[in-house]
Order: C-alpha cells, then structure tokens, then sequence
C-alpha cells in the first residue's frame, strides 16, 4: 500500500482523537473518515494502539532529534566553558513553538496534546515518559552543568516551570490569534521563543532563599544567590 495511505491515515487519526479525545474514535470511524479499509489499518500499525503512538512518534520525535542536534552543537561550541543558561533554554522551548505555526500540523497537534494533558491515563503518561526519555536525560544534565549553584531538586522543581509554561503557551491558540488580530507582531514565531526564553531563564536563575543555599558556596556567590 502507497506511504500517502500512511499518512492518510495518520492525519485523519490525529485529528479526530484531537476533536474526540482517543477513546472517543474507533478504529471504524477513522478508516470512514479516510476512505480506507481496515486491511489499511492493519498492514500500517497493526492495531489502534500502536496506531496512537504512531500519531505522537511521527510528531514528537523530529523535535526531539533537533533538540538533541541543537544541544550537542551548543555543547561543542561551548568547550570549555560551560552552556550558557538561556541558550539551553533557548533551544529546549524553540523547536515545539516552531512546530505549532506549521500550518496543518502544529495545531491540531496541540490541540490533541491538550487533550491528552486533561484525559491523561496511565498508558498514555508511560508512552510519554518513554518518547522524551532521552531528552529529559540529556538536558537535565546540561542544566546542571549551566547552573551549579541550584540544589538539584531546585533545578528540577524550576525546569519543571520551565516546561509548565512552555505547554501552557502551546495550548492557548486563542490567546495568541487575540494577540495576532490586536498587534502586529503576535504572530512572529521567533519573538515569542525570545520572550519565553528570558522568562523562564529569569526564573532559573531566581535567588534562592537563604536555608536552600548550600554550604559550600562562597560568601560572594552566597550574596548573589540569596
């Protein structure tokens, strides 16, 4: 069978589950939608749920490979200093914001996404573990190295802000078509990645309070920190 079937297919499935929510679509209603028969289904995925991966792998993973390219050249450019905070940030948030302005590909994901964030099960969580498993490895490790200063538990609690605000703005389409028709920047893709970045870098690198500020930190460092 032809890969446009494929993709057919997968198109059809990420935007009725993004309408429907994924227990809501049958495997029936997705072949009616994308005039193919259940043979198409089959020979393709194999069953509907290695179907729904399928709809998160072909979007989530050309994400993850630019973050990890963009991390590793980062890293190499940055020998032998270490990362510099807002360019980690930088490129953690600036791949999926990117994605979202695809016209016919970023929306609809989101909008599935979002329903995924308020429908979440325990297979769906563990799927999604396993897909950013790599990047969360890769990064967490990099933070460390740019931010030395930050207890480890602190780093993770703010990285997971980070995160937080990161799909926060990936949800709100309606937000940012308001911004669209009121000013004449809203939609520029690459200024609200900067916007984001400097948020969320300010947030990192957020004073400690004092009791959090570990004892092997130098009086002067201490100051600035707390």
């Amino acid at each position: 069978m032809p890969s446009d079937t494929r993709d057919q297919i997968l198109d059809t499935a990420e935007r009725l589950f993004a309408e429907f929510g994924i227990d809501g679509v049958s495997i029936r209603t997705i072949t009616a939608e994308a005039r193919v028969n259940l043979a198409a289904i089959h020979y393709h995925f194999g069953s509907k749920e290695a179907l729904v991966r399928e709809v998160f792998v072909r979007r989530i993973d050309p994400l993850n490979r630019e973050r990890l390219r963009l991390l590793d050249d980062l890293l190499e450019r940055s020998l032998p200093q270490k990362p510099k905070l807002e360019e980690l940030v930088r490129i953690l948030v600036g791949p999926p914001l990117r994605l979202w302005l695809q016209a016919g590909k970023g929306e609809t994901f989101t909008r599935l996404c979002g329903r995924i964030y308020s429908e979440s099960s325990g297979q769906l969580e563990t799927m999604f573990v396993d897909l950013f498993q790599e990047v969360v490895r890769r990064f967490s490790a990099a933070f460390e190295q740019a931010a030395p200063e930050l207890p480890k538990t602190e780093l993770m609690w703010r990285m997971h802000f980070v995160i937080g605000a990161m799909v926060h703005t990936l949800m709100q389409v309606g937000f940012v078509r308001q911004l669209r028709a009121e000013t004449s920047e809203g939609n520029e893709v690459e200024a609200n990645i900067e916007r984001l970045t400097r948020f969320a870098t300010a947030g990192l690198r957020a004073p400690l309070p004092q009791a959090e500020i570990p004892a092997t930190v130098g009086k002067g460092e201490r100051e600035a920190l707390g």
